[in-house]
């Protein structure tokens, strides 16, 4: 985002969601540096909210923003804005009402790889497997648009972004080749003061 023009589009989102998941799981990793609390943390739901915050709601989360950002280059195609935006909302929403609770649970005590628990921790396995619910929905609405996308997606053009990298200044999808001749790129990647930056086609 350094020096960009920032639009809170679906990548966007999905690349804030990136962040605040990704620190999450960082920043509760320290609690496992310190030997005391590693040995009360160990094998318990803690470390199964650590381990997913990092792998699996930083992880995908950037992928996801990713795909979104490229979809339209590599297909040639738009996906509906407004699901997208939905669809991330859902993700982040879902994935920290599922794990959030597992780190109570695991300060609480209750061991990872049991099937059964005491009372006293129903009310946040049922709320972990609420969010799961929700996770789920937010997986499946991306599949569901992308692929309807493929056929029926508004056409894409160039650069439906208004983006000022070089690699927005072909045809979605591109050629083979992307440029049929040598472009001479006279403005920063990041410059964004113009709405379309200059760029010259060498003779």
């Amino acid at each position: 985002m350094y020096k960009g023009s920032i639009s809170f589009d679906t990548p966007m989102i999905y690349a804030h969601g990136f962040i605040g998941l990704f620190t999450m799981g960082g920043m509760t990793g320290i609690f496992l540096a310190s030997l005391g609390m590693d040995i009360h943390l160990t094998e318990t739901y803690f470390i199964v909210a650590h381990f997913h915050y990092v792998m699996v709601g930083g992880m995908v989360s950037a992928v996801m923003a990713g795909l979104h950002f490229w979809w339209p280059k590599m297909t040639g195609r738009m996906y509906p804005e407004s699901l997208g935006k939905l669809a991330a909302s859902i993700l982040f929403i879902g994935f920290n009402l599922t794990f959030f609770p597992q780190f109570i649970l695991g300060y609480l005590g209750m061991p990872r790889r049991y099937h059964a628990y005491p009372p006293e921790f129903q009310v946040l396995n049922v709320l972990s497997t609420a969010g799961a619910s929700i996770l789920a929905i937010g997986y499946l609405l991306p599949m569901l648009y992308l692929t309807w996308s493929l056929k029926y997606g508004k056409i894409a053009g160039a650069n439906p972004w208004q983006a000022a990298g070089l690699e927005w200044k072909v045809q979605s999808p591109p050629l083979t080749c992307n440029f049929l001749e040598v472009p001479l790129v006279t403005e920063e990647a990041y410059d964004y003061d113009k709405v379309r930056p200059r760029i010259e086609v060498a003779g």
